[in-house]
């Protein structure tokens, strides 16, 4: 018996302590804000450094993984005003010819009936896919750029397969230096991604049933150096 009272004035004196203690001061844990963004590089005209970036795209396949394919010859160009964001632009120009997906099989063996060499010529030149001999230039054109939660939002349109529709591209700032180390110029880097559904632009094959996904990601990581005319 006395056993039992000393274990239930033990519980309640630990509970008056830490009643004691709280006060009434206790508050949520809240969740912690974004770093605002700020941009320290000078202004002007900026393009991408082809030797430091990777431009990938990716659907999800058969429901099982993500598949990524990255665009081979691609121009990035951007007129920054670190000042003031809504006088800055940025245009991307992609050839739709060029695509490297990695694939290993022998393709000629496993599409006997296909006009195609490779996946890669089927993937940018057949009509069920980007269709380049008709359409060879996929291009995204900003209409707006803002900071937001500690990154870039980027409004534009994609023109893709011959249509035009709005997509967004969400810019995360991942480095960045008013004079590169090697070169002086400015110089900073991004981790840009963002999403739209093919359907919209015509390309619909393999999505009923949905063996292929509709929505496509776009990833974007790397360089941006000043233009400096010498």
């Amino acid at each position: 018996m006395k056993t039992r009272l000393k274990g239930l004035l033990t519980i309640c004196t630990t509970a008056l302590v830490l009643a004691a203690c709280d006060n009434g001061t206790h508050t949520p844990t809240q969740e912690t804000k974004a770093a605002p963004l700020q941009l320290e590089v000078p202004a002007g005209q900026y393009k991408h450094d082809p030797t430091h970036s990777t431009f990938a795209f990716s659907v999800t396949h058969l429901g099982l993984a993500n598949y990524v394919m990255r665009f081979t010859d691609y121009d990035i160009a951007a007129d920054l005003d670190p000042d003031n964001l809504d006088q800055s632009s940025i245009k991307v120009t992609i050839d739709a010819t060029g695509i490297d997906t990695d694939y290993q099989g022998d393709y000629q063996a496993t599409h006997k009936q296909s006009s195609f060499k490779t996946w890669e010529e089927d993937l940018t030149l057949s009509p069920k896919f980007l269709n380049a001999n008709e359409h060879p230039t996929i291009t995204y054109e900003s209409t707006s750029i803002s900071k937001q939660d500690g990154k870039l939002k980027i409004d534009g349109n994609l023109t893709l397969l011959g249509q035009t529709h709005p997509v967004t591209l969400h810019a995360e700032l991942t480095g960045q230096t008013a004079q590169h180390p090697f070169f002086g110029f400015g110089a900073l880097g991004f981790s840009v991604t963002g999403t739209f559904e093919r359907s919209k632009f015509g390309m619909t094959h393999l999505t009923n049933p949905p063996l292929v996904s509709d929505t496509v990601t776009i990833d974007f990581d790397g360089e941006l150096h000043q233009v400096v005319n010498k």
